[in-house]
């Protein structure tokens, strides 16, 4: 019988009390509780804030009505009624809001896809070749979020109205023959529209995580015979994934409830998105009830990737 099997079974009592002797040997030794309490405050703020009012929602998706149509939510689950609901849910799928949401992907994809076309780049320059200006080059990237989102989108649309200098710059140089119409109903501004409010929040945590690759692989990739554009292929960009992830994760979640964007870059129906579907019910009486059904499908939606991106980071931890 080996020693390992011979040494009697230890409580967690014992357990616990070994670990704080092999701690205070080591330094000072922190109770169970001790860091987990520093989320104190943001578990709070998340149940007040952020629980508490979705709880309100789903109130509301599946309460009543009173004789004028204003919502009566009904906070008891057990008197919780899902038609509404499922009225939404027909419209959704094989009804008038189909087009809707099929539309809020593609722009989505598109934007999110032009995003990282976009911001990868710029990422990865900041983060090897920066150098001194890092700190400056951030600045510039943030400097966006100083102003209003508002205030952004108005400039933007400025800039594209038909007398505006985008036309005058592409008629110069006989790109158009004749000022373009992106402020009526098109489709294309209201993805550079998304590309322009949202590339920031894709270009921070690239570059946070290109910034962390160890520069000694890059250079093992060199010696061992790979070209520079073998090694970003086979080395930067694998590692990078995690970074490009999350950028696209930050950037299609606010994208899907955008509102803003179609409102001021193109007041048409031809380019309706889920987000203006949910503004149009909280903004005329009797429809507060579809409008938080229409909450409970996006956030369906949503946490799918979600849930896919927290399983795809807890594999890699485990593998690290």
């Amino acid at each position: 019988m080996s020693d390992t099997e011979a040494r009697p079974a230890r409580s967690r009592r014992e357990e616990r009390r070994l670990a704080r002797e092999a701690a205070g040997k080591q330094g000072a030794w922190y109770p169970r509780w001790f860091w987990p309490s520093f989320a104190a405050p943001a578990i709070f703020w998340q149940v007040v804030f952020f629980a508490a009012s979705f709880y309100v929602i789903l109130a509301v998706a599946f309460g009543t009505e009173d004789f004028f149509r204003n919502a009566l939510p009904v906070f008891q689950p057990w008197w919780w009624d899902f038609s509404t609901l499922t009225e939404q849910l027909h419209k959704i799928f094989g009804g008038v809001y189909q087009e809707v949401y099929l539309r809020t992907f593609a722009y989505v994809a598109m934007a999110s896809f032009i995003c990282l076309l976009i911001g990868y780049p710029i990422a990865y320059f900041v983060a090897r070749y920066g150098g001194r200006r890092k700190a400056l080059f951030l600045v510039l990237l943030i400097m966006p979020f100083w102003i209003s989102y508002l205030m952004r989108m108005f400039a933007w649309s400025s800039l594209l109205e038909t007398d505006g200098y985008v036309n005058d710059i592409l008629t110069f140089l006989h790109v158009l023959s004749k000022p373009y119409g992106w402020l009526e109903g098109r489709s294309i501004t209201v993805v550079l529209g998304l590309v322009y409010g949202y590339i920031p929040y894709l270009i921070l945590p690239l570059y946070g995580q290109l910034d962390r690759i160890n520069a000694s692989l890059l250079e093992a990739g060199r010696d061992l015979g790979a070209s520079p554009t073998k090694t970003f292929w086979r080395v930067t960009l694998p590692l990078s994934k995690p970074g490009i992830l999350a950028g696209l994760i930050i950037v299609t979640l606010p994208m899907f409830g955008d509102y803003y964007t179609n409102n001021l870059l193109s007041q048409s129906p031809r380019t309706t998105m889920i987000g203006n579907l949910i503004d149009f019910t909280y903004a005329n009486p009797g429809l507060a009830a579809q409008g938080a059904s229409l909450v409970l499908t996006v956030v369906v939606l949503l946490i799918v990737p979600m849930v896919w991106y927290l399983r795809y980071t807890a594999k890699a931890a485990a593998a690290k």
